[in-house]
């Protein structure tokens, strides 16, 4: 991944398959990602060459690549350069020969809206004189600038060749197009170190020790970089419709902020040092939800928006022919009970960390829990926001009971105002009400109808409803290492018997392996915790990125990518150990 904080793009062997303009949740440019008939993408790499070492610089999205060929070596460095602009996404490619000689393929196919729209091409002159190639559709324009790309049909292509020392620089601007061509008259060292400059400083508050806190670094590095930096929404992952089993129908899009995701990341973030961040999010949460709290939604737009239609893009193939490609997210519709609670745990955590409440955030959180209270009885969609009958899950009335938790104690730990009498009846009840079905089950079960299990009950003792080693609990782990590990100790998130709605099955969850781990540290089987997070720590990219979902026998990670919450989870997994 590539990043510039308000869009992402996918990279792999020199070519960049995935790029959407101009934030995460618009339409993609670059979707050969996705099977775009033309197989829209940009291409700069050496011929005949494969990559022998890659690696971020620093904590930055700055791609730097070494590569071998038969007749030389080259470098090459790709990054998104971090600013403040709205009106403006830059990708900057660069490419040297390093020893010997080099034949350099560059490729250029741009097709805007997920592959439909053509743009018009031409050759045209910027501000400085330069040639540029421009392409322009409806209200999207992209300006290259750099080495001339001859075209052929409706793509266009080159070859170059270059010797020891000799480097080719392509700089990719998308702009309004009803704007000019833009021209940075910074230099491209200049552009890097600005983006370095404002990584380090991010990082410089991080507290991040331990035996994996260069993992714990990284993944606090994909949270930031997937947090819109103009509104704080944070994405839940920088794709949509990668499969959760190759071949299947379970493909969904995560460019959207989740409020459960989100809070999750808040707190984990201001646990390590970062509150001005926690402040940024909190006031995205107050506009996103202003007005009646009975409009609430479990997830919104990066800006708040509220209307996300799912809709299918049947002229996409989808990766490796997986299919439906949706675009939108009709999970906005769901009502999902744990939603309340996890915002009211993450508030209250900012205001333990000292974070002051003003009198509109207090507000919110009182008319967060008037419409828990007037739908504490509803069954509900979950957390895995399943497609068939509601039910009441265990997890979600764990979550209520947290969420009447913290408004209680933000009575009386902090002064504040409020209906003391009823939050306090409404929390004793709902851990009585858990408490007694998981007695007559002996465990903690999925709902109230059923005996299964699912993995979301890792997160009971998480949120201090009862302690990691309580028996219940135990019970409950026992429970869900019999019926949810796989033969290589991966964790899926529950058994597809059809309670979701949806055909066919899926791979292990990153995160609720994570949970796992963490459920581990906390019980004393510490050898077992490190077994298991040293498997996911190899499951990552090489870069250190992680997808929701990850497939043992093959080793191939699947679903959204890259998955805030896997990064989150892994974060927890880590404080546990430490």
């Amino acid at each position: 991944m590539l990043s510039d904080r308000h869009t992402a793009a996918l990279v792999a062997r020199g070519s960049i398959d995935w790029l959407c303009v101009p934030r995460f949740d618009s339409g993609a440019v670059f979707c050969r990602l996705l099977g775009d008939r033309d197989g829209s993408h940009w291409l700069i790499a050496p011929r005949g060459g494969h990559i022998v070492r890659q690696q971020y610089r620093d904590a930055s999205f700055i791609l730097d690549c070494v590569w071998e060929t038969p007749t030389g070596v080259a470098a090459s460095t790709d990054l998104m350069p971090l600013g403040p602009s709205q009106n403006r996404v830059e990708i900057i490619r660069q490419i040297s020969c390093t020893s010997g000689e080099i034949d350099v393929d560059a490729a250029l196919i741009m097709r805007f809206n997920y592959g439909r729209v053509t743009p018009w091409v031409r050759q045209l002159t910027d501000s400085k004189g330069e040639q540029v190639l421009f392409a322009q559709a409806g209200p999207d324009s992209l300006t290259l600038h750099g080495p001339t790309l001859e075209p052929h049909g409706l793509a266009h292509h080159e070859r170059f060749h270059l010797t020891e020392r000799q480097t080719l620089t392509w700089t990719l601007t998308w702009r309004p197009s009803h704007l000019p061509i833009a021209v940075d008259e910074s230099s491209v060292d200049e552009r890097i170190e600005r983006t370095l400059a404002e990584v380090r400083g991010w990082h410089s508050d991080l507290k991040v020790t331990g035996p994996y806190a260069q993992a714990v670094s990284r993944s606090m590095s994909v949270l930031h970089a997937l947090t819109l930096r103009d509104t704080g929404g944070i994405a839940a992952a920088a794709t949509t419709s990668l499969p959760e089993l190759v071949g299947g129908e379970r493909n969904w899009d995560y460019r959207f902020c989740w409020l459960r995701d989100s809070a999750m990341t808040i707190s984990a973030l201001a646990a390590h040092g970062h509150h001005h961040v926690a402040e940024s999010w909190r006031q995205w949460l107050l506009r996103a939800v202003a007005g009646d709290p009975e409009d609430l939604q479990i997830m919104y737009g990066l800006g708040g928006e509220r209307e996300l239609p799912e809709r299918q893009l049947s002229h996409l193939a989808g990766y490796r022919g997986s299919t439906p490609v949706r675009v939108g997210n009709a999970a906005v519709e769901q009502y999902q009970a744990d939603v309340i609670g996890e915002v009211m745990v993450a508030l209250a955590s900012l205001r333990d960390g000292g974070l002051t409440e003003d009198e509109f955030s207090w507000s919110l959180q009182r008319n967060l829990l008037t419409q828990l209270i007037r739908r504490i009885e509803e069954p509900d969609r979950g957390i895995w926001e399943i497609r068939g009958v509601p039910q009441r899950f265990t997890q979600g009335r764990v979550m209520m009971w947290a969420a009447f938790d913290a408004g209680v104690r933000g009575i009386t730990d902090h002064g504040l105002t409020g209906d003391l009498k009823n939050w306090t009846r409404l929390r004793d009840r709902l851990r009585s009400e858990v408490l007694s079905l998981a007695g007559d089950c002996g465990y903690f079960p999925q709902h109230d109808h059923t005996g299964e299990v699912d993995a979301s009950l890792l997160r009971i003792p998480q949120i201090g409803f009862v302690a990691y080693d309580d028996p219940l609990m135990l019970a409950t782990v026992a429970r869900i290492e019999h019926d949810l590990i796989d033969g290589h100790g991966f964790v899926r998130r529950y058994r597809t018997t059809g309670i979701d709605g949806l055909p066919g099955d899926e791979a292990t969850f990153v995160m609720c392996t994570l949970w796992l781990v963490e459920q581990y540290a906390h019980t004393g089987r510490k050898d077992e915790a490190v077994k298991l997070m040293d498997q996911v720590l190899g499951a990552r990219s090489e870069l250190g990125l992680l997808a929701e979902e990850y497939d043992p026998a093959s080793g191939q990670l699947l679903g959204n990518y890259p998955q805030a919450f896997s990064h989150l989870a892994l974060i927890r997994a880590a404080d546990a150990l430490s």
